[in-house]
């Protein structure tokens, strides 16, 4: 399972990247396509500085990079990041549907 692959700071990391709206609504457009963080902060009532934090909290997980063009930072998707991140979900999600399968067993026989 991919929780015993990641480290705890590993999954800190990513359970703080997702822990924010902003921070999802940001990964949503930039899964849709680039973004500069300029663009980006024009999208919010935040300054500038604000939204870098939350592209950096993001790159720190490993769910966006960015990438300098010009005078403009580039944000995109890492898609494998992503995929970490489903395949962590998946992986709580066959835990507790195996749970819950013992569970109803338990109570088909009592």
């Amino acid at each position: 399972m991919v929780v015993d692959q990641l480290s705890d700071p590993e999954l800190d990391r990513l359970f703080r990247a997702f822990a924010d709206a902003t921070r999802r609504d940001i990964l949503a457009r930039v899964t849709a396509g680039e973004f500069s963080v300029s663009g980006l902060a024009a999208l919010y009532a935040m300054s500038f500085a604000a939204v870098q934090k939350h592209v950096a909290v993001l790159e720190r997980a490993s769910l966006v990079t960015k990438e300098k063009r010009g005078r403009e930072q580039i944000v995109r998707v890492r898609h494998e990041g992503l995929q970490k991140a489903q395949r962590l979900l998946d992986g709580y999600e066959t835990i507790w549907r195996q749970r819950a399968d013992r569970i109803a067993d338990i109570l088909a026989e009592g």
